[in-house]
């Protein structure tokens, strides 16, 4: 006979409850199948990088793996399967050749571009032939290339023109932030962004509003800033004012310093000498904003007057002349400010005109003496042939002769008496024929 069951006693458990809640407690206690995961890595790609979608706890007690693109399990959708006792894989409709499965299921993507951006799910079947499921996402953003800034009109006119820039390209998920002069935007009534902050309008500009204008565009993985903008608000143009180190100045050792000052800011400077545009040479040259102007050394011709020009797109003015005298040593024997070169020139034409001078007279000369000569020798020749004619015609008339010089003295003793106060005509006539004779 058995032994009677003890009674109970207040407050205590009866074994076998105790054993059950000790199974209910342990069964409620035992680890839990981790939850299987995916991690984009990088979290944001740029575009032509590699992006692997990391899948976390995916190996316990597995067949395989199926990716899709998307976010349903559908088999047009399917990139690829791998079945893991076998290390075969299987190509999906979707596959780009660019895709890299992994025997933790994880999937490599190889030169990501941005059609890869989106949704993608992992089933894992599991060696009881259950299946579970997870999505993940993954993101491809462009690295943006440097905008540019585009206006309106580049060439406003103050108090009277509205600009508006413009930050090039447009691109999706990109933020735009405006710089002007290395600085934030302030708050001013005339300045507006739109409400992607994309473009700048101007109101009423002023030549204060020139600039320079930078907009910077971010993305998640890449920022970068455009080239400095400048506007040209044009407005009259003030007088500029040119001051000098000195304005009398010794040829050969003094330099000058002239300086082009005016207030306006994105106007053109340039010089005029003597009302007209200065010609630069060696020992003139100008600062690479053309508001200096240095002449070393000066000379003699770079005396006269100077002006500068200040000038924009629509307006200009002049300085008040500026005159520059340059002392000179003026004695004889001093520098003739004459270049090298010009001196050689002068030289050789004094020379050349020597020559030629000497040649002159050289020709002349030997022309003369060469004349004197054949008159000479014609004057013997005629001479002599004179003398044998007058020989032959003194002995032919010798008797005539003897008759004519009778009669002339005879004449002349009749002359001696007294006459009228013309001769007569046969007086005249043998004086005349005398005459004739010698």
């Amino acid at each position: 006979m058995e032994p009677p069951s003890a009674p109970a006693h207040r407050g205590h458990v009866p074994w076998h409850r105790l054993l059950l809640a000790v199974s209910l407690l342990s069964f409620w206690n035992l680890p839990a199948t981790a939850q299987i995961t995916i991690e984009s890595v990088p979290f944001n790609v740029a575009e032509g990088s590699d992006v692997l979608l990391l899948a976390h706890n995916a190996t316990e007690d597995t067949l395989g793996y199926s990716w899709y693109r998307g976010e349903r399990v559908e088999n047009n959708q399917l990139i690829v399967t791998y079945r893991i006792d076998t290390q075969a894989y299987t190509q999906g409709p979707t596959f780009s050749g660019r895709e890299r499965i992994y025997p933790n299921g994880s999937l490599l993507f190889q030169n990501a571009t941005q059609n890869d951006t989106g949704y993608y799910t992992l089933m894992v079947t599991k060696n009881d032939l259950q299946r579970e499921i997870v999505t993940g996402l993954l993101r491809v953003y462009p690295v943006l290339p440097r905008p540019i800034i585009t206006s309106n009109n580049p060439n406003p006119v103050e108090h009277e023109d509205t600009v508006v820039l413009t930050c090039e390209p447009e691109t999706q998920h990109t933020t735009y932030r405006w710089w002007i002069n290395n600085q934030s935007l302030s708050n001013s009534t005339r300045l507006q962004l739109s409400e992607d902050n994309r473009t700048l309008t101007l109101f009423n500009v002023t030549r204060n509003d020139t600039g320079p204008y930078e907009c910077e565009t971010q993305n998640p993985v890449s920022a970068t800033r455009s080239d400095p903008f400048t506007l040209n608000v044009i407005h009259p143009v003030a007088k500029p004012i040119i001051e000098a180190n000195s304005t009398t100045v010794t040829e050969h050792e003094d330099t000058v310093v002239l300086k082009c000052l005016t207030n306006d800011t994105g106007v053109s400077l340039r010089w005029l000498f003597n009302g007209q545009s200065l010609l630069l040479a060696e020992r003139i040259k100008l600062s690479q904003d053309n508001g200096t102007l240095t002449i070393e050394p000066v000379r003699r011709e770079d005396a006269g007057n100077y002006q500068c020009e200040a000038s924009n797109l629509g307006n200009s003015n002049k300085s008040d002349p500026l005159r520059l005298d340059v002392k000179f040593d003026s004695a004889p024997g001093s520098s003739s400010g004459l270049s090298g070169g010009a001196i050689a020139g002068i030289v050789i034409g004094v020379l050349a005109g020597v020559a030629l001078i000497a040649g002159l007279v050289y020709f002349l000369f030997i022309r003369k003496i060469g004349g004197a000569s054949d008159q000479r020798q014609l004057t013997e020749n005629k001479s002599s042939d004179f003398n044998h004619i007058q020989d032959h015609s003194d002995k032919l008339s010798k008797k005539i002769d003897e008759v004519t010089y009778s009669s002339l003295n005879f004449n002349a003793q009749e002359s001696k008496k007294p006459t009228s106060a013309l001769p007569s005509p046969s007086a005249t006539e043998t004086v005349y024929s005398e005459v004739k004779k010698k």
